[in-house]
């Protein structure tokens, strides 16, 4: 897990916070605030995922070219 991928769960983790909280105390400005997060974080998330998966693939590619 790279950075983006620690970052884009806790933006996630953050945002669904804030929506639980907004709709148990019936404050939408929150509420929204919290899905906005959650949606940033799912992209981060997604980023750091490919990001990952491009670094594996460089490493494998210069792996076979040593051998």
């Amino acid at each position: 897990m790279n950075k983006d991928e620690l970052d884009g769960k806790i933006d996630r983790l953050k945002g669904k916070i804030k929506e639980e909280v907004g709709h148990a105390t019936d404050d939408q400005e929150l509420h929204d605030e919290g899905v906005a997060d959650q949606a940033s974080g799912k992209v981060q998330e997604g980023f750091g995922k490919a990001r990952h998966k491009v670094g594996d693939a460089l490493h494998d590619v210069a792996h076979k070219i040593k051998d």
